[in-house]
């Protein structure tokens, strides 16, 4: 039992870093090439963050989900309250990211199809990057906070 917890945190702890790695750097990244205002620079970053949000955001999260659900059934119980709040923070990130993040990015690479060949960023792709920034933001601020929980285990 100690051992299948053990490997499971590290997994979950893996899907953590895979997950809030991908998403700040990511932005990190995106700002950096959309500063650039050289539509084939922000072009390549917009393909690049839908490529890496499939692979270690969606990848991350999935994996974090599966182990952290294991060790639950294993090792805790759903009545914790640090749980809770740690399960509902993750949820509430994955909630802006379908509604908001992942839409917001779609119309941004269609957009960025066309004006990697036209060289004209248009204005509605800059309305667009205040809209993921801001979500963004808060879409990486929530998951941390949920760490606090799970990791000292508070009961707010």
């Amino acid at each position: 039992m100690e051992n299948s917890y053990l490997w499971l945190k590290v997994l979950h702890i893996v899907g953590v870093v895979l997950f809030l790695g991908n998403i700040i750097i990511t932005g990190w990244w995106k700002n950096m090439a959309d500063r650039t205002k050289h539509p084939q620079v922000i072009a390549f970053a917009q393909r690049q963050v839908t490529v890496t949000d499939w692979l270690f955001t969606l990848g991350g999260s999935v994996i974090l989900t599966i182990a952290g659900v294991l060790n639950v059934h294993t090792s805790w119980s759903y009545s914790m309250k640090w749980l809770h709040w740690g399960i509902g923070l993750f949820f509430l990130s994955a909630v802006i990211w379908v509604v908001i993040l992942i839409p917001t990015q779609i119309k941004q690479a269609k957009l960025a199809a066309i004006f990697a060949e036209t060289n004209d960023v248009p204005d509605v792709y800059w309305k667009l990057c205040r809209r993921w920034n801001i979500w963004g933001a808060l879409a990486v601020i929530i998951p941390l906070s949920a760490i606090y929980f799970m990791t000292f285990k508070m009961q707010a």
